[in-house]
């Protein structure tokens, strides 16, 4: 079996998002734009706020691809232009496909707000083939205790299946191509290979502690841009580390970003400002009563 090895080693960067809080980002960055199908990865924190202090990203459209946030620790209130609210809490997972366009709002929880408390998680971009880019959007929500989680024999690897499969583990959420995305707890000691799909592009970024893939250490902070094959193997360092596992199959497609809209060419561009300033995006109704 082919094990792929990283070819490219990223070390992210930290920069200040939103309304003002900073993400750890891989990419886009100054030396890759982005691992098609993959736009973007952000980490969210790990961030401690004091009362007051916290803060998300209000109102903002969105066009032409998906967002998934993935909440490792802490609350985060969402709202949209379709009328859709809720809440992710520790292990919870949303998926929405913009699609045609939405104005959405991701806020820590009021009680964040309030009285302070600690931020951690994901929000990945995932590019849409031109076929989906207006198509209607939708949203997928799975709380924490429903996500798959695979092991290996000897327990020393697991893994929350959001995307995809490995170790048993087959993802409930569906995807418009396929895709892989993975919190993988891997300990001391442990070596593990997975088969995936050879049409996939891999990625592995460690957000705690380092690992080995393939032949190569991954550190806290790296991601690792994974070259062609059947499978990855990750062995454990000499602590636990947490790696979130990528993959999508590339669309080969032209990408034509700017802020919140991914489309294929400037036209498009200029059509989805144009919707979004005209108001055909629609707003977020709010009411007066305290939530």
């Amino acid at each position: 079996m082919h094990i792929r090895t990283p070819e490219q080693i990223v070390t992210a960067h930290r920069q200040v998002e939103g309304g003002g809080f900073v993400v750890r980002r891989p990419f886009p960055g100054e030396h890759v734009d982005f691992v098609d199908p993959f736009l973007l990865i952000d980490e969210m924190g790990p961030i401690d706020y004091r009362p007051g202090e916290a803060v998300g990203a209000p109102d903002h459209p969105h066009r032409g691809f998906e967002t998934v946030t993935y909440v490792l620790e802490g609350e985060m209130e969402h709202e949209d232009s379709a009328g859709h609210r809720g809440r992710l809490g520790p292990g919870d997972v949303q998926w929405m496909t913009a699609g045609a366009g939405i104005i959405h709002s991701e806020m820590p929880s009021q009680q964040i707000r309030e009285k302070g408390g600690r931020v951690h998680g994901f929000q990945v971009w995932v590019n849409l083939p031109r076929r989906d880019k207006l198509m209607r959007p939708r949203y997928q929500e799975v709380s924490g205790d429903k996500l798959p989680e695979g092991r290996s024999e000897d327990g020393k690897a697991r893994a929350k299946i959001i995307a995809g499969e490995a170790l048993g583990a087959k993802a409930v959420i569906d995807t418009r191509t396929p895709i892989v995305f993975q919190d993988w707890t891997v300990q001391p000691g442990a070596d593990v290979t997975v088969p995936f799909a050879e049409n996939l592009r891999m990625l592995a970024y460690v957000f705690e502690g380092e690992v080995q893939v393939d032949d190569k250490l991954v550190r806290e902070g790296q991601l690792a841009i994974l070259g062609a094959g059947e499978a990855v193997r990750l062995s454990g360092g000499a602590s636990t580390a947490r790696v979130l596992l990528l993959g999508g199959v590339p669309l080969r497609e032209p990408v034509a970003r700017y802020g919140p809209f991914v489309m294929t060419n400037r036209a498009e561009l200029v059509q989805a400002f144009e919707d979004f300033e005209s108001g055909r995006m629609g707003e977020i109704t709010r009411t007066a009563e305290v939530r």
